[in-house]
């Protein structure tokens, strides 16, 4: 045997035995994470922390803008029709000869509040009459019912405006999903709806046959009212019976006297007088209606008053000063005008001003308030207590000094939330700009003067908050803005749009930003034409290319202003649809960036959104070798905001990081959302917050870890385990690799031991951990705001760490040399 062979079998032993014994250090402890420090792969952006905000459930109008009042312009309509016993909670219900319909509402209901139902049974026939393809039914186990479409406990009963299944769900201000149930019936036809409840099980019936037995579980869903409700549809109920013990009652529908006043204000009436309500449409200071009161004879008062968003009430605070403004007119009224912050039943009152000197034109009027006691559910108060009419519109009312965000209209503790989120990049549009009425014009001057529009999630919108105020709120914060037009606009108010923004203030256009109070250049970047173009009406190649049409016009008028703005392509990303190629090509050169909305629900999101974003690169460059086009992700969608939306949107991340260049930004939606709202089934906001109390989901901490521990470099890692999917990991460094984090989400439901290895970085002074972890469902409430928020703990000053990985977990490990 001569030397060399003997040589190489020793070297192949050696071998043997090396990975014989790293296999078994990695049976026995873990799975082995290796990174190299000095092999980087690519940088990575900066606004990979971004979030999308627009006025969905509110978050705008309720929520960051600081307007207390809801309804200001008193564009809602007048309710149709209300009932003894009964509670509207949102719809035009009416009732003709015993029976009760509704038009189609996204979850409007009617509870009916004289039965405490527990055991016994509601039954009722409904017959789907118009348009509509969602369904309709009856609710058992009703309470603390408010407007919005889920803002209720209690089980759901319903039958598809297909006739084709029934469907049973639970909420308890959520929507959680239980069955459909397969039936087959003529929903034009009436159809006879039953629910039998007893100590344990709810029993659905369908034309007298029983369809479901559901064994109820949850004591919290025990008894309660019964309501009718319709999604999405026309429906007619009748025949309406509840029945207990041996009692059993059919309801009737008996209407009660409505005034004339704005569906989002309430009636104040004491005392013996003589009111009078309109509704005028003819006479309004701004928009289509203004609110008339009058006092015709007796004594006492009449007035209106508000009581915020969904009347959740006005916080106050004891010597807290808000500021407001209204207009008015009167052309006899005897006496003076009271503004008033008052408890919610006006019984108390906080802080009063008399308006005098009411004249026959309208004229505006300013008013200070400061309440003498703390209030988290107060009301603001508009009335007369002497004869005369007095109209009103336009009302204001916003806090002052601290309570506002450096002394711009908006709320401070929510505008802090999002800067201590550490956002770096926030999108403002999504389907509200779709709305043919939104237009940029009409969101500049005066915002007294600015005209309400139908708007697409709310109908009664108005434009106190508009392009120009997100981007003061931007230019605040520190954050990087982009926003999104309608499509429709035109290419001439586009140019002058880029001119008022960008603008010298000697400019025309310029020079009205300036006079509107802003006379720098706002210098926006990044304008996305349109939103979610061509989705809902499926795969069609002429809307393709009327939005090709739109986007060659506006881009000539926006570049011919500014060449400098980026104009972003948000044209429906199908991969397998020929439109796509169509669309490149007549875009290539021109839009920078192809808008993408993946969701981010799922443990898997990473993974499903990192596969997408490869096929996407590889179409772009297979359509064009030489294409400069990149992605930008303006809506990171979901239905949830608990702690398995934040690891989806960490796994989101991390395929971002491993990107490189190719995705501009990623904005998580929503931004914001009120608690316990919401009417327009986008349950995912990161900040949540009531008229008192701002705080942060697990979706929220997951951003701002990830965005404190940023660093620019993407490195190289590997582990010893292929089959290892549950670990998602990527390492990243700054430039002079003095500090290296990694990203470590675990989406399995155990805890999983890691050796982790770092090559090539020496001199480490410091290591630590910071962990969010928690169950898959949990979230963040206002009683137990911060039950899931980041654990910090520092680590022994080594580049070789054993450490057990906690299930359902983000963790960093940040190695530092300072």
């Amino acid at each position: 045997m001569d030397r060399q062979y003997f040589t190489s079998l020793i070297l192949i032993y050696t071998s043997f035995l090396i990975t014989l014994f790293f296999s078994s250090c990695s049976e026995k402890t873990g799975t082995t994470i290796l990174v190299d420090a000095s092999k980087v792969e690519h940088k990575i952006t900066p606004w990979l922390y971004g979030s999308c905000i627009e006025d969905v459930n509110h978050e705008i109008y309720g929520g960051l803008y600081d307007q207390k009042i809801f309804g200001e312009s008193f564009e809602e309509p007048v309710p149709d029709m209300a009932f003894d016993g009964f509670s509207v909670y949102e719809g035009s219900w009416r009732s003709i000869n015993g029976e009760i319909s509704v038009q189609s509402h996204p979850g409007a209901k009617l509870v009916y509040d004289r039965v405490v139902l527990e055991n016994g049974s509601v039954e009722a026939e409904i017959m789907f009459s118009g348009k509509g393809d969602g369904n309709a039914g009856i609710l058992v186990y009703v309470e603390d019912a408010r407007n919005g479409a889920d803002n209720f406990y209690g089980y759901e009963i319903s039958l598809s405006a297909t006739g084709k299944k029934v469907v049973f769900g639970k909420h308890k201000n959520n929507y959680e999903h239980i069955r459909d149930i397969e039936v087959n019936c003529n929903p034009a036809k009436w159809n006879h709806l039953k629910a039998i409840m007893t100590d344990k099980h709810i029993l659905v019936f369908l034309n007298d046959q029983q369809i479901f037995i559901y064994k109820n579980n949850d004591p919290s869903l025990r008894k309660g009212r019964v309501s009718l409700r319709t999604w999405y549809s026309d429906v007619i109920f009748r025949n309406i019976k509840i029945t207990t013990g041996n009692i059993s009652q059919t309801l009737s529908f008996k209407p009660k006297q409505l005034f004339s006043v704005s569906y989002q204000w309430d009636t104040i009436l004491t005392g013996n007088v003589k009111p009078f309500y309109m509704h005028d449409a003819k006479d309004a200071y701004n928009g289509q209606y203004a609110q008339v009161i009058g006092l015709a004879s007796g004594n006492g008062i009449v007035g209106i008053s508000n009581a915020g968003l969904n009347r959740w009430g006005i916080a106050v605070r004891n010597g807290q000063r808000f500021q407001g403004r209204l207009y008015l007119k009167s052309p006899d009224l005897k006496g003076n005008v009271i503004i008033a912050l008052q408890n919610s039943y006006g019984t108390k009152e906080y802080a009063r001003q008399e308006i005098v000197n009411i004249t026959d034109h309208w004229e505006k009027y300013s008013f200070d308030l400061v309440p003498d006691t703390d209030d988290t559910n107060a009301r603001f108060s508009v009335y007369i207590n002497q004869p005369g009419k007095l109209w009103i519109d336009q009302v204001t009312l916003m806090t002052t000094g601290k309570d506002q965000f450096k002394g711009l209209p908006f709320r401070n503790d929510i505008a802090q939330a999002m800067i201590n989120q550490k956002l770096t990049f926030l999108r403002y549009g999504g389907t509200m700009i779709n709305a043919p009425e939104y237009r940029f014009k009409k969101m500049i001057g005066d915002p007294d003067r600015r005209p309400p529009y139908r708007g697409h999630w709310y109908h009664y919108s108005t434009n106190g908050f508009g392009i120009e105020e997100f981007l003061k709120f931007c230019e605040t914060a520190g954050f990087t803005p982009s926003f999104a037009i309608n499509i429709e606009e035109t290419p001439e108010d586009m140019a002058d749009m880029i001119e008022y923004l960008n603008g010298s203030a000697t400019s025309e256009w310029g020079r009205k930003r300036a006079e509107n109070g802003h006379p720098e250049p706002y210098r926006i970047k990044y304008i996305g034409i349109g939103n979610e173009e061509v989705l809902f009406d499926g795969d069609r190649t002429d809307q393709y290319d009327h939005y090709v049409e739109r986007f060659n016009l506006l881009y000539d008028a926006i570049k011919g202003k500014d060449p400098s703005v980026s104009l972003i392509n948000t044209a429906w990303w199908r991969p397998e649809s020929p439109n796509m190629e169509r669309v490149f090509k007549a875009l290539d050169g021109k839009a920078e960036y192809w808008d993408y909305h993946p969701w981010a629900d799922q443990l898997t999101s990473g993974k499903n959104v990192e596969n997408e974003l490869k096929r996407m690169q590889q179409l772009f460059l297979q359509w064009n070798p030489e294409t400069t086009m990149k992605c930008v992700i303006f809506e990171e969608n979901g239905n949830t905001h608990n702690m398995q939306r934040a690891l989806g949107h960490v796994t989101l991340q991390n395929a971002i990081r491993r990107m490189g260049g190719f995705v501009l930004a990623s904005c998580a939606a929503n931004a914001l959302q009120p608690y316990q709202q919401n009417d327009n089934g986008w349950d995912q906001g990161q900040i949540f917050f009531t008229p008192s109390q701002v705080w942060g989901m697990p979706p929220y901490y997951a951003q701002q870890i990830a965005s404190q521990y940023h660093q620019p470099l993407l490195v190289h890692s590997q582990t010893n385990s292929e089959e290892m999917d549950v670990l998602d990991i990527t390492a990243t460094r700054n430039e002079d690799g003095s500090q290296l984090v990694v990203h470590i989400a675990n989406t399995g439901k155990e805890s999983t031991p890691i050796n982790l290895r770092i090559k090539y970085m020496d001199k480490i002074k410091k290591v630590k951990t910071i962990t969010l972890s928690g169950s898959l469902t949990d979230v963040n409430t206002p009683e137990k705001p911060e039950m899931i928020v980041p654990v910090e703990k520092n680590l022994r000053k080594k580049s070789h760490l054993k450490y057990e990985i906690a299930p359902y977990s983000y963790t960093l490990f940040v190695f530092s040399q300072f």
